[in-house]
């Protein structure tokens, strides 16, 4: 099969997660998509494919023709954001784009140069968009299909290789994607993530990460005797946010600069709960940031009598750029296989994270692979169907020249 028949069969297929399910995975249409990659994988003749029924990951071996030093893998992942309706997909395929306004169906949205330059790049290729009433789901099922249809391949090519393992995971979009990933079974030296946007990206670096949770405790009273008495958990809440940097939030930041993010915050008098999102690439101002949050709590608890907050912070994931730098052959091995097929290669700061930044710190260093992926998480979303199939034959080549 194509990478467009591959692709367009996946997004036939809802697959959203829910980060208020307490299960694994978050929604029962991932192990139904995972049951389909199965069936699949094992069509095209990956003989060991199969689904973990209890987590939802999926996992097969291309073996390997001879002898090689390094077994490489690569992982993507079956869901879809869920903040965006995301089932009866009816993608647009636009043959040889002219470089004008694309209406998506009946909706009223559009895609445009004018708002949407990278466009401008796209003139006289394919495009495949929504119809702007869901999202498309190529993040990250570009992703899927492209390591399919390079091990359907590389098994029909017959060209010496070592082995390839492929991955595909759940509940990536809430930040569980690698929390039942089995790295020992897995049997990877090293991997990729296919997981990335625009042509040539190579992504290795991205933010620490932590949440912090800001719980405040009021006291209640009657308003017309509450002089000396009353303590608004909802404005101390917001006195404790004032105390934080005020252009350091993901609206003013961008590149390496990190942010403080009020995720949510719900409350009344008596009780407030605010959520943080607290993200830096660089490790030490990562550390002053949590540090801050504390001495703000201190603050804020040494005011009022009552010490009404309570702080508590956990770290997520970590800048994988540290576990990948000192196996700079890991990079170097896709920068060649992209040259070789006519791309130049290019890295960014990735502001997020991906299962890779978790992988790499659990043993399998993982950079990140683009897919030709263009406005995830939108209405908006499209993919360049020739950019795709340029990643597919890069995903091969990195196969052949691995040692």
């Amino acid at each position: 099969m194509s990478v467009k028949e591959v692709f367009l069969d996946l997004v036939s297929m809802g697959s959203g997660s829910d980060e208020t399910s307490e299960t694994t995975p978050s929604t029962s249409s991932q192990k139904v998509l995972g049951a389909h990659l199965v069936e699949h994988m094992k069509a095209i003749g990956i003989a060991d494919a199969y689904m973990d029924e209890e987590t939802g990951c999926v996992y097969g071996t291309v073996p390997a023709t001879e002898p090689r030093k390094n077994t490489v893998g690569f992982i993507a992942h079956m869901d879809t954001y869920g903040g965006v309706p995301g089932d009866n997909i009816k993608p647009q395929i636009i043959e040889q784009y002219d470089g004008g306004v694309i209406p998506l169906g009946t909706s009223g949205l559009s895609l445009s140069p004018e708002t949407d330059p990278a466009l401008q790049r796209h003139v006289g290729k394919t495009l495949i968009t929504t119809d702007g009433t869901t999202l498309l789901g190529g993040d990250d099922k570009a992703g899927v299909a492209e390591i399919l249809v390079a091990a359907e391949e590389i098994l029909k090519e017959g060209k010496p290789h070592g082995t390839m393992k492929l991955a595909f995971t759940p509940d990536e979009e809430i930040g569980r994607g690698a929390d039942h990933f089995d790295v020992a079974g897995f049997g990877a030296d090293y991997a990729y993530t296919v997981d990335g946007g625009s042509l040539g990206g190579l992504d290795y670096e991205n933010f620490n990460a932590a949440s912090a949770k800001v719980e405040v405790t009021g006291v209640s009273t009657h308003t017309g005797g509450a002089k000396g008495r009353m303590v608004n958990s909802m404005k101390v809440a917001m006195e404790y946010c004032d105390l934080l940097p005020k252009g350091q939030a993901p609206e003013y930041t961008e590149g390496r600069e990190g942010f403080f993010h009020v995720d949510s915050i719900q409350g009344n008098v008596e009780y407030t709960v605010v959520q943080f999102l607290i993200r830096d690439h660089d490790k030490d101002l990562f550390q002053r940031k949590k540090e801050l949050m504390k001495q703000a709590a201190a603050y804020i608890n040494e005011k009022y009598p009552t010490h009404p907050l309570t702080l508590t912070v956990e770290d997520s994931y970590y800048n994988m750029k540290e576990k990948i730098l000192p196996q700079k052959e890991i990079l170097e091995n896709m920068e060649q296989a992209m040259r070789e097929n006519g791309v130049e290669p290019h890295s960014e700061p990735v502001r997020g994270g991906t299962d890779g930044a978790r992988l790499s710190y659990e043993g399998l260093p993982c950079p990140n692979l683009c897919t030709g992926g263009y406005n995830a998480h939108s209405r908006t979303e499209y993919v360049v169907l020739e950019e795709m199939e340029t990643i597919k034959d890069i995903i091969k080549t990195a196969i052949y020249r691995a040692e």
